[in-house]
């Protein structure tokens, strides 16, 4: 096996790991929590999450060459995502690879497609995640109407039960990168589902917020 080929190994080896962790039961279409506690069987969501991995497997090559911005521009296509957006996500990675070549720390390719890939998948999930929080706050303000100087407090409690590993916002976390996936793939039974699996786990997480708040 030539080195090119070890190296293609190695990475799509990445790929499959890096997305799946903490998201995907493998060959299961069953969505964890980002703690396993809490899961949710979806339908053809290991098609969606194949085709995902096939972003990064069929343009490895480039990847290789160190043509990072070529590599990422594919993701266009994923909900969210435009050029603007990528090319911030380009010039973080320039900064992150940056220091890291300013450090002690080895930098080899699997190094280097790990932070790439990091940092694809966050701003991905982030985004889509932030529209749930914004939902959230909406719904307990509408419910106990309560006005806009409510919002920090509400957002502290969120972040609370994300830091806690909550198993409500743990599922929610995935739920709506999930949803992202499937309507960029136009899978709309799936992004459906997505949505109504989003909406209960949400409703769940009002009330613990409500009950938090003494509401």
């Amino acid at each position: 096996m030539t080195q090119q080929l070890k190296q293609l190994k190695k990475l799509s080896n990445a790929t499959d790991n890096l997305i799946e962790q903490q998201f995907y039961r493998t060959g299961s279409d069953e969505i964890i929590g980002r703690t396993p506690e809490v899961s949710v069987k979806i339908s053809f969501s290991g098609q969606i999450i194949k085709k995902f991995k096939d972003l990064f497997n069929e343009n490895l090559e480039i990847f290789l060459k160190g043509n990072y911005l070529e590599f990422i521009y594919p993701f266009l296509k994923i909900k969210g995502i435009n050029k603007k957006s990528l090319q911030e996500i380009y010039d973080d990675l320039r900064a992150k690879i940056q220091s890291l070549q300013n450090s002690d720390i080895e930098l080899n390719i699997v190094v280097l497609y790990t932070i790439v890939l990091s940092s694809l998948i966050s701003f991905i999930r982030d985004i889509h995640f932030e529209y749930e929080i914004e939902d959230i706050i909406e719904r307990i303000q509408k419910k106990y109407k309560l006005d806009d100087n409510a919002k920090d407090v509400i957002h502290d409690q969120l972040n609370f039960l994300f830091m806690r590993n909550n198993k409500n916002i743990s599922i929610l976390y995935n739920l709506s990168y999930l949803d992202a996936l499937a309507e960029s793939f136009n899978y709309k039974k799936v992004a459906h589902v997505c949505k109504i699996q989003k909406s209960k786990y949400i409703n769940k997480i009002v009330k613990i917020i409500a009950r938090s708040l003494n509401l």
